[in-house]
C-alpha cells in the first residue's frame, strides 16, 4: 500500500509540474554531426580546393553546420532571425525551382540564393547588432565569396582577428581561401593559430587535416603522414563510456586511407577496431 501510494504522489507531481516551453529549433540542427560528415567525405577524400569556384557552395554548407552546432544552444528571436537566414543560405539549387506542395525554399541559381541570404542575413545584423550581428556579417561574408570574391576576402580579413568564436570561424574561412590562392604559407600559418587554440570552434581533426593537405601541396610529405597517422590512430584507440571501439569519423577514415598511401609501413601501426559480436557478449 505505502508503494501504491507514493507511486500516486509521483504521478502527482508529474502531471503539477510545469511543461517545458518549447524553443525554435531550426531544422539544420538536426543530424548535423551526420550531415558534416557527409560533406566533408565529398571534399576531403577527393582532395578538392574549396571555398572557391563551384566547391564554394558546398563548403559554405559545411561552415553553416559547423556554426549550428556551435549556436545550438542559443535561443530567442534573434537566434531564431539568424536561424531563418541560415537555412536560405543552405536551400537547394534547382533550374525547376521548388516542387509543387513542398514547402522546402529552393532557387534557381546558386547566384540567387545567395543575394538572397546576404539580404536576410543584413536585416538580423541591422536590427539585432551585437554577437548576433557578428555572426550575421560572417554569414554575409561567407555568401559573397560566390559573388564578389575578393569583397568577401577582404571582409573576412577583417573579422579573422580576436578571441570570438566569430573570429575563428571567419580565420577557418580565411585558410580555405589562402588555400585557393595557392598561398600555402598563409593557409598554414592559420591553422597552426587555430589548432593551438585551446577551443577553435573547428574540430581539431578537421583543422589538423586541412593543415596536412596543405602541407603535402607544400611538398612536405612527411609532415603530412604525421598528422594523418595522428589523427587516424587517436580515433582507432578511442573507446566509447561502455568500453567499445567508437565508430571511425568521415575525417579519420580519410586520414587512415592518406596515410596508408603516403608511408604503407607506418600504417600497419594503427589498429583495425574489433567489430562488435552481432550475440553480444564482447
Amino acid at each position: 500500500m505505502a508503494r501504491k501510494k507514493r507511486r500516486f504522489e509521483q504521478l502527482e507531481a508529474a502531471a503539477a509540474a510545469p511543461q517545458e516551453k518549447k524553443i525554435y529549433v531550426n531544422p539544420l540542427q538536426k543530424h548535423v554531426d551526420e550531415q558534416l560528415e557527409d560533406v566533408s567525405k565529398k571534399l576531403e577524400g577527393k582532395g578538392r580546393t574549396i571555398l572557391y569556384g563551384v566547391g564554394a557552395v558546398v563548403v559554405l554548407v559545411i561552415l553553416v553546420m559547423l556554426f549550428m552546432k556551435w549556436s545550438a544552444r542559443s535561443g530567442g528571436a534573434a537566434q531564431t532571425a539568424l536561424g531563418k537566414a541560415i537555412e536560405t543560405s543552405a536551400a537547394s539549387i534547382s533550374e525547376t525551382g521548388t516542387p509543387a506542395g513542398s514547402t522546402q525554399k529552393t532557387f534557381k541559381t546558386e547566384k540567387e540564393r545567395s543575394e538572397a541570404a546576404i539580404t536576410e542575413f543584413q536585416a538580423v545584423a541591422d536590427k539585432f547588432g551585437g554577437s548576433v550581428g557578428d555572426k550575421a556579417r560572417y554569414f554575409i561574408a561567407v555568401n559573397r565569396l560566390t559573388l564578389d570574391r575578393p569583397a568577401a576576402v577582404t571582409e573576412l580579413e577583417g573579422m579573422s582577428s580576436g578571441s570570438s568564436d566569430t573570429a575563428k570561424l571567419a580565420k577557418f574561412a580565411l585558410a580555405q581561401t589562402r588555400t585557393a590562392d595557392n598561398r600555402l604559407d598563409d593557409a598554414a600559418q592559420l591553422y597552426q593559430e587555430l589548432t593551438a587554440m585551446s577551443d577553435s570552434v573547428v574540430s581539431k581533426d578537421t583543422l589538423n587535416y586541412a593543415l596536412a593537405l596543405v602541407y603535402e601541396k607544400q611538398g612536405k610529405k612527411a609532415e603530412a603522414a604525421q598528422i594523418y597517422f595522428d589523427i587516424a590512430k587517436a580515433a582507432s584507440e578511442a573507446k566509447d563510456m561502455d568500453g567499445k571501439p567508437v565508430r571511425l569519423t568521415e575525417t579519420a577514415t580519410n586520414a587512415k586511407n592518406k596515410i596508408k598511401d603516403l608511408d604503407p609501413v607506418k600504417a600497419k601501426e594503427i589498429p583495425d577496431p574489433t567489430p562488435d559480436s552481432p550475440f553480444g557478449g564482447g
